[in-house]
């Protein structure tokens, strides 16, 4: 079955591809390019040396076989680490076609090549992203609390710029957005660039945002599904203030269905094909 779209909505691979290959692996994001998603969800975090990394834990104990904190250990310690083995190989290593992508030294020819499962950076993401052969967004989200208050977001804007990514035209769409549930995080990004669009994620409405406002200067809400199967209602209210809306992380096909009948301009997904293909995309 596929729902007829009253408007477009972007499907955004959250963590890549994250149900078919590791998440926040080169391998889960080729797959979702490869997959047709509109844009890649990604968390940031720094490393103790200074490095943006795509890490959703602020420890790796759960998706590397090591142990410790990311901003305690520098970039060459995490890229020792496997952050590809825990889950299923045989869940995410079975492709229709492999994608015909430029590789790089060191870059691997499938998901089982070390280099596709090994800690990726930001930089990198954003290379594979320059790289895709069609546009594609993506929506980084920044990580709180952190001991390193303000360098993440200093770091990530510095990062942007060389990519030409950090004040987009206020008129045009902008490739990249910001997302935080700190609200003070995402004040620091617009100080630095206003046109740079930020998304406030939530789980729970407070009654300083009940009415559908959001913190000052920030356009898109993030509110997670289950927030919006309780409280349908609100989304309303965040179109009816002109705020665009994407959900988090919604993968069961009734949730889509709930999504696309509310009006919601983008879901987050760890199911992107399945979401496309029920969307009629």
């Amino acid at each position: 079955m596929t729902h007829a779209r009253q408007h477009r909505i972007q499907v955004v691979a959250h963590r890549g591809a994250s149900e078919d290959a590791p998440e926040h692996t080169l391998a889960a994001y080729k797959k979702a390019i490869e997959d047709g998603a509109d844009a890649l969800e990604c968390d940031v975090r720094l490393t103790a040396d200074g490095h943006l990394v795509c890490v959703h834990d602020r420890r790796v104990n759960r998706t590397s076989n090591g142990r410790g904190a990311v901003s305690a250990l520098e970039l060459a310690d995490l890229a020792a680490l496997d952050f590809g083995s825990w889950k299923n190989p045989d869940a995410w290593r079975g492709r229709d076609e492999e994608p015909d992508w430029e590789h790089r030294p060191g870059d691997a020819g499938g998901p089982g090549d070390p280099s596709d499962t090994s800690v990726l950076t930001l930089e990198r993401l954003l290379e594979l992203v320059a790289d895709a052969g069609r546009p594609v967004e993506l929506a980084i989200e920044t990580k709180h609390p952190t001991r390193w208050a303000g360098q993440v977001e200093e770091r990530l804007l510095l990062l942007l710029k060389r990519f030409g990514l950090d004040a987009p035209p206020a008129a045009e769409p902008s490739p990249v957005r910001v997302m935080s549930f700190s609200a003070r995080s995402l004040h620091r990004v617009r100080a630095a660039s206003p046109t740079l669009p930020t998304v406030y994620l939530m789980q729970f409405v407070t009654p300083r945002l009940r009415d559908g406002r959001l913190p000052e200067g920030v356009r898109i809400a993030g509110p997670s599904i289950r927030l919006v199967r309780n409280h349908p209602v609100y989304v309303e209210r965040l179109k009816r203030a002109g705020h665009q809306v994407h959900v988090w992380t919604v993968n069961d096909l009734k949730d889509v269905d709930l999504c696309a009948d509310l009006g919601v301009d983008a879901i987050i997904t760890n199911r992107p094909r399945a979401v496309l293909r029920h969307l009629g995309g």
